[in-house]
């Protein structure tokens, strides 16, 4: 089997962007930029992938298995993915692998237990105040670690017009849900006329403030996004809308132009990001992939620890290692490009954020705190009766403890090394 070491330091700095495969060198612009030809276009077996990418025989073996998880990939997807790479971030998150047919220890269909908190067919009740509504089960492409690939992809489980009926039904009769979030599957895949009758919809309940939709069909098919869909949207204000990129070598000019349109039409965006073994499990990757998001206007939102889902074992991290990132990004760049790292807990616990300690100690009155360098001080809470006067911090010739700052002996730690600069968050 062939090596599938993560890709290396220099590769990963150069985040080259692939371009259209001479495959198909010869499909006109004006069906290349259809989406609609993307999606009717789509690679699902063996016999056509192999002739674009020069596939492993893990990957080979997996497409050829009827029980994995669904494939499509729209030709646009696939040619970003470098064919002769088999760790390619791109390639790794379509393509299936053998490691998709092994078992792991906490391992669950239904990881987040969505369905005990199903009342209606689509609705998922878990937070008081807001809803998932679930409006299809297809993708323009389906990635390899899917929450929901027990539903997803499936055209015999998709949803249908009484099932709507019903989700609106149960949001109406239930006034403390204000916020309502459009999943799958991607709504991006309905037909626009349904999606603006289950916007219309929404916005006639009173109670209902946010509508929110989730997609990932703009980094498989950015050409989706067109002036119709946004003016269409733009009608049913408050809408928030959150796209999935997980790599920077997913930031195309297609994608960027796409985000243009969607930020001019007064949508604020947001990106989720699932944290992948050997896909974007560095702090150079996210820094970049952070960065390069907020120059076009989108708000990294969520950093996902990768769920406990059937065939997706092999994409989970430690969790340490998702609190190494988070350390390497605060401070570091600036705090509108940091996500929250969370873990959507099993069995219906929710998202639950982790993020690097800065607290190191505290008593009735003193909280002691480091920042990312490593400088440690003391803040005083504002009911704190006032201390005798300290003349300076960090003492010559005195080593000092956490338990200085708390008593008022010292105000703060320095490290030998710091430096102390000018520093914006």
């Amino acid at each position: 089997m062939q090596n599938e070491q993560i890709i290396s330091t220099e590769k990963e700095k150069s985040f080259v962007q692939s371009y259209r495969h001479r495959e198909w060198n010869d499909v006109p612009d004006e069906k290349w930029n259809d989406w609609k030809w993307q999606l009717s276009n789509r690679l699902n077996s063996f016999e056509e992938i192999s002739e674009i990418i020069n596939l492993t025989p893990t990957e080979a073996n997996a497409l050829n298995q009827n029980s994995l998880f669904r494939v499509d990939i729209t030709p646009y997807f696939l040619s970003l993915v470098d064919k002769d790479d088999f760790n390619c971030p791109i390639r790794r998150q379509v393509l299936p692998t053998e490691k998709e047919m092994y078992d792991f220890s906490g391992m669950n269909e239904d990881s987040l237990s969505e369905d005990e908190y199903s009342p209606v067919n689509g609705i998922v009740h878990r937070y008081p105040d807001r809803v998932l509504m679930l409006v299809t089960t297809q993708c323009a492409s389906y990635c390899r670690y899917c929450t929901r690939s027990r539903l997803v992809g499936d055209s015999s489980k998709n949803y249908n017009s009484t099932d709507f009926d019903n989700q609106i039904e149960y949001i109406s009769n239930n006034p403390q849900i204000r916020d309502v979030l459009l999943s799958g599957g991607d709504p991006l895949l309905l037909p626009i006329k349904r999606l603006e009758s289950i916007l219309m919809r929404l916005r006639e309940i009173p109670h209902v403030e946010i509508i929110r939709l989730g997609t990932r069909t703009p980094v498989f098919n950015p050409n989706i996004i067109t002036q119709e869909f946004c003016d269409m949207v733009e009608k049913y204000h408050p809408f928030w809308l959150n796209i999935h990129v997980n790599h920077p070598k997913e930031i195309t000019p297609e994608l960027q132009q796409a985000c243009d349109k969607l930020s001019k039409a007064g949508i604020p965006l947001g990106n989720q990001t699932v944290l992948l073994k050997g896909i974007n499990d560095t702090v150079e990757i996210q820094r970049k992939l952070c960065t390069e998001l907020v120059k076009m206007r989108v708000r990294p939102y969520y950093l996902y620890q990768c769920d406990l889902v059937k065939g997706a074992g092999h994409f989970r991290t430690p969790i340490s290692k998702g609190i190494e990132i988070m350390e390497g990004l605060r401070g570091h760049i600036s705090g509108y490009a940091i996500p929250t790292f969370v873990i959507d807990a099993p069995y219906g616990g929710g998202k639950i954020p982790l993020a690097p300690n800065y607290v190191l100690s505290q008593s009735p009155n003193k909280v002691v705190l480091r920042n990312y360098e490593g400088f440690i001080t003391v803040y005083t809470d504002s009911d704190q009766e006032p201390d005798q006067e300290i003349t300076s911090g960090n003492r010559k010739g005195k080593d000092i403890s956490i338990m200085d700052l708390i008593q008022g002996n010292e105000k703060f730690i320095m490290p030998q090394n710091f430096r102390n600069s000018k520093r914006e968050d």
